[in-house]
């Protein structure tokens, strides 16, 4: 049923109701047990303990538990013991920082009132709102949570505030009248929806729909309906980790036969060498790296004011190529602020931002003395005088003012003048006030004058029917044209107009004012932010498209729009996507960058379109009505400081100023963190094959292995533990912001990276064999030999971790220490490892190692240099063709 569209008479018959006596209460309560209680359903939701379990769950969880198995066999029991250590970490760091989206329904379901004032059998009564049922008569006053959707009957002064349903901060006039059938849900304005508060007036309604039939309740469905999505980083990781167990099992079964056929070799030994394969594949310590990496930009984003609910999501800004972003507070200051005053002796510049006294009054861009502008004057005292607002002094994080945020612009407008509103309101007493109402769309005051004429009436409302008034009361018909042209030069501004007018005549009764001239026009924005604009031209840059989706009017959302650097020159109407199939919409969204009056499902429609369109997705919220399209988009963003629970928990970001700027800082530190892990893999991939090489090219040839499970072990903690680490502090590389967003479906191991991945482990293994066979040439143990091919191994591997701190970038520049502290700390600490790896007894009886001679040392490190040349010339090779990533 299309309820606002609705008479009152066959309002009355189709909920079988009373507009003045209400329900039965035996109706009533046999509609509760029929319908049931006014209350959202109870999701599903999984307990603590299958979330800790769900932990385990992941690709590279398993590729651990292998390598734990793998040392366990080895009889490693201490590296067994730090690997599960390593999952259980990981495990404890997802079940804090994932698993909460399914709290977004309860935070909605918080929202609902938990008493209703009703009238039925024509008796008024507090009830449980959850007894309330269809037709039931509730009375609503100022400050009352709205209990369920209700049909308005009768009001007066009655506005509501449903910056929670629609994201608007201004409050609703309310009315009784019917209403077109194609009203947008913002500007249904004789309907009450569950969750939203009245701000002024007194209101009778019939309750139409309860508990999930209500607008709160099929947005907290879409929520419940959402599935928690997958992020690009776990999507390739999973597909990582398959393509390294296939390739693992393959390469083990193939040097297992090979050995047994070929070699005719002992069974043990060979499985020995194929566990040492094993364990210089599986890349054991990269969950830890990508925790860690990931962790790190938490705590760098956080510091920015951008908090992260769940880990992965760090990654996941890097990859956004589109950002839905919400236009109050978010790309505005949610502030409402007079800019322009227009009096019949000319037009008023007003400077300033917000509900600050900052800010000066200008005419023709030069600053004015108020006391020389009478007319300017006397429209901000008129202002202060028909007023409902309240200014105060702002304590902590409270609001500055209490009251209409329209009506609180005024009075700051007065401060910015120098006129104080105290001073004013002592000067002319309150004698009585005709409330506003959307009915007559002004309000009224009447003041006592006793310095002049005895009385002073104040009229300030919408400009069209304060003119009306003017007229009825004299004023001519080419001065109410000359307003009329003035008000909407205004509007086409993007500014909400007021008017203000003034008569020295007490009132005739609510609607006619004696004497009644018009003063002033006065415009009121949100103004946008200015930071706003230059962090939007950033993505830009960066390749992201950015699209403001608002329950604002559209001519307001396009100026707004047109202000800070976007498309608004065609803007979608939420009216519009109704009409339109898929592809038409994709085609309209190309065409804009402004969508004004969207509802929840539109909103989550335009999210999971641009999805199939291969975007990945950012969307900005906070209210209820954004809780469904935060869940499902990629990285759903939540605003901290005015944003409600519901949007909090269905989001994947919170920022705590609120500010888009900080997105744009959040999508740097994102492709940063992608940047790093894709520098642990090309680290950490190239010296797992080269290690896993050295033992599959000794047993394809029937050799000694140059090198040992135990000591291949050895190699994977000491690199991982310190050189792969000092990866994870890199800072951003020039021209982070000024690449293209990477693919959706892009995998980890990209062509480019298995070139690297190839070349690298081709080097290792062929550096480590020489050493080894040179060794063994010139009369050395096989134990001296194996030490100094680990030697090889792990100084060769050091040198390549500067190859990797810039993709394509030389790394012998005066920068290569610079930036990273780590680089210092790390390298330092693997020479102090391996030199009791070498020279110390204790570890020598441990991995079968013997000290080495310095002419040992020197071979080994010019080979190292060698490599590292080598890569250079890669390097140069592939910044020749243009590549700067991998």
């Amino acid at each position: 049923m299309i309820w606002h569209t609705l008479d009152t008479q066959t309002l009355e018959s189709e909920c079988a109701t009373n507009v003045h006596t209400g329900l039965g209460v035996e109706e009533a309560a046999a509609r509760l047990e029929a319908d049931g209680p006014n209350a959202l359903p109870v999701g599903t939701s999984r307990s603590a303990v299958m979330r800790f379990v769900d932990q385990f769950r992941s690709p590279l969880i398993y590729v651990l538990l292998v390598a734990a198995a793998v040392t366990l066999a080895l009889a490693d029991y201490v590296d067994a013991a730090v690997i599960g250590a390593v999952v259980l970490v990981n495990a404890l760091i997802g079940f804090i920082q994932e698993g909460r989206a399914e709290r977004a329904l309860e935070s909605v379901r918080g929202l609902l009132a938990e008493k209703a004032t009703v009238v039925r059998s024509g008796s008024r009564q507090v009830i449980d709102a959850t007894e309330l049922v269809r037709g039931d008569l509730i009375v609503l006053e100022s400050g009352s949570r709205v209990p369920a959707d209700a049909r308005v009957v009768s009001q007066r002064g009655v506005s509501v505030s449903e910056a929670t349903l629609t994201g608007e901060s201004v409050p609703v006039a309310k009315t009784h009248d019917v209403l077109p059938e194609q009203m947008p849900l913002a500007e249904r304005s004789n309907m009450l929806y569950t969750g939203t508060v009245v701000n002024s007036g007194l209101a009778h309604a019939i309750v139409v729909d309860t508990g999930s039939r209500t607008e709160l309740g099929r947005i907290g469905s879409l929520v419940d309906q959402v599935g928690a999505l997958t992020t690009p980083l776990t999507n390739r990781l999973s597909r990582f980790a398959h393509h390294i167990t296939l390739a693992i099992i393959g390469v083990g079964g193939f040097a297992f036969a090979w050995g047994v056929l070929v070699h005719q070799l002992d069974l043990f030994d060979l499985f020995l060498a194929v566990v040492g394969i094993a364990v210089a594949a599986i890349p054991e310590g990269l969950p830890a790296i990508l925790t860690i990496v990931l962790a790190i930009g938490t705590r760098l984003m956080a510091e920015r004011g951008a908090l992260i609910r769940r880990l992965p999501a760090v990654e996941t800004l890097g990859s956004v190529s589109l950002i839905w972003t919400d236009k109050t507070g978010t790309l505005t200051t949610n502030e409402m602020t007079v800019v322009d005053v227009v009096t019949d002796a000319g037009a008023i510049e007003v400077t300033g931002v917000g509900y600050e006294p900052a800010g000066e009054l200008r005419v023709n861009g030069q600053p004015i003395v108020l006391a020389d502008w009478a007319s300017g004057v006397e429209a901000i005292e008129g202002g202060v005088l028909c007023n409902r607002a309240e200014l105060r002094g702002q304590e902590g994080n409270a609001a500055r003012f209490v009251g209409d945020p329209l009506d609180a612009a005024l009075l700051v407008l007065a401060e910015k003048a120098g006129v104080e509103p105290s001073g004013v309101t002592a000067r002319y007493p309150l004698i009585d006030t005709v409330p506003f109402e959307s009915e007559r769309r002004f309000m009224a005051t009447q003041h006592d004058d006793s310095a002049h004429s005895g009385t002073r009436t104040w009229v300030k409302g919408a400009p069209e029917r304060v003119i009306e008034l003017a007229q009825d009361a004299g004023v001519s018909q080419s001065d109410a044209e000359l307003w009329g042209t003035r008000s909407q030069e205004l509007a086409s501004r993007g500014r909400r107009v007021i008017a203000l007018a003034t008569s020295a005549e007490p009132p005739q009764g609510d609607s006619r004012f004696p004497g009644l001239r018009i003063v002033a026009l006065v415009g009121v924005i949100d103004p946008p932010r200015q930071e706003a604009k230059a962090a939007i031209s950033a993505c830009y840059h960066a390749g992201i498209a950015v699209k403001m989706i608002t329950g604002d009017h559209v001519v307001t959302a396009s100026v707004i729009a047109g202000q800070l650097g976007l498309r608004g020159e065609r803007p979608l109407v939420g009216s519009e996507i109704d009409f339109l199939d898929d592809d038409e919409l994709i085609d309209r969204i190309g065409e804009t960058d402004v969508i004004a009056r969207a509802s929840p499902q539109h909103k989550l429609r335009l999210v999971t379109l641009s999805q199939a369109a291969g975007h990945q997705v950012a969307m900005t919220g906070d209210g209820v009505n954004d809780a469904p399209a935060l869940q499902a988009a990629d990285i759903g963003v939540a605003m901290g400081k005015n944003g409600t629970d519901a949007a909090r928990q269905a989001s994947d970001l919170v920022l705590t100023d609120d500010r888009f700027e900080t997105i744009q800082a959040a999508v740097f530190r994102g492709r940063v963190v992608f940047d790093n892990i894709k520098k642990a893999l090309l680290f950490i991939l190239p010296t797992n094959l080269g290690e896993a090489g050295v033992i599959l090219f000794a047993l394809m040839l029937g050799a000694t292995l140059p090198i040992t499970a135990t000591q291949i072990l050895w190699v994977n903690m000491v690199t991982a533990v310190t050189l792969a680490l000092a990866l994870v502090w890199e800072p951003g590389e020039p021209g982070v912001m000024v690449r293209a967003p990477r693919p959706r479906a892009e995998a980890l191991l990209t062509g480019r990276l298995l070139t690297r991945l190839v070349f690298v482990g081709g080097l290792m293994v062929a550096s480590t064999t020489l050493v080894f066979q040179w060794q063994l040439d010139v009369g050395a143990s096989v134990e001296q030999a194996r030490t100094a091919a680990v030697s090889m191994l792990v100084v060769g591997e050091l040198f390549y971790l500067f190859n990797v701190r810039w993709f394509t970038r030389h790394s012998l520049t005066h920068n290569v220490f610079r930036g990273n502290i780590m680089m210092w700390l790390t390298p330092a600490a693997l020479l102090a490892f391996q030199a009791l790896f070498v020279y110390s007894p204790w570890m020598n009886d441990i991995f079968g190692t013997s000290g080495l001679e310095l002419e040992t040392w020197l071979v080994i490190v010019g080979i190292a240099v060698v490599q590292f040349l080598l890569v250079e010339a890669e390097k140069t090779l592939l910044r020749s063709r243009g590549v700067d990533r991998f």
